[in-house]
């Protein structure tokens, strides 16, 4: 089952989000948690931006990210803390969605969303589409709180992580391409 803990105002705050469910809203919000699963939409705006965008650095920066978002939260933070799901804690709350099988600490959705809506929001020329992206990142991440398959904790760290990757990537880019521009 992995490790139970969380604080007392996470699980009310899920649980008052259950409060909110309606069929229309739990379609809109299915459909955002979509988006998400295994970074596809971000995978796909990454592989469109190789394909439209001139500047390249936005997409290799993308890139980078989602390979950082991967690395540090799927294949080693979440094995190393084995924070149990709250779906897994709490089984009586109704899941809309499959439950998921890996850890929930910290929220893979959330860390590859804003990875790859900070690595565009970085790029003056991309900055309306960065602020669509950080919306839609922040509608992922919200979408697994209504969904009752993360807790608020796993959110802010997957955010605060995901920022972190792209900036790391954004930096590894530039000193790339000041190399090969000095070579």
């Amino acid at each position: 089952m992995g490790n139970v803990f969380y604080f007392d105002w996470e699980m009310e705050l899920l649980y008052s989000l259950q409060s909110i469910h309606n069929p229309v809203l739990d379609k809109v919000m299915l459909f955002i948690t979509t988006l998400g699963n295994a970074g596809m939409v971000w995978i796909a705006i990454t592989i469109l931006m190789f394909i439209l965008c001139k500047d390249k650095r936005c997409a290799w920066t993308s890139t980078g990210a989602l390979l950082l978002s991967v690395l540090i939260i799927n294949l080693i933070l979440k094995n190393l803390v084995a924070r149990a799901r709250p779906c897994w804690i709490d089984t009586d709350v109704m899941l809309l969605l499959k439950n998921p099988k890996d850890y929930s600490f910290p929220s893979g959705h959330a860390s590859a969303s804003f990875a790859v809506a900070v690595s565009i929001l970085q790029f003056a020329e991309y900055r309306k589409q960065g602020i669509a992206a950080i919306v839609l990142a922040a509608m992922i991440a919200f979408s697994r709180m209504y969904f009752f398959v993360h807790f608020p904790t796993d959110i802010i760290a997957g955010v605060v992580l995901g920022i972190l990757e792209a900036v790391v990537a954004g930096l590894l880019v530039k000193k790339l391409e000041k190399r090969r521009n000095s070579a």
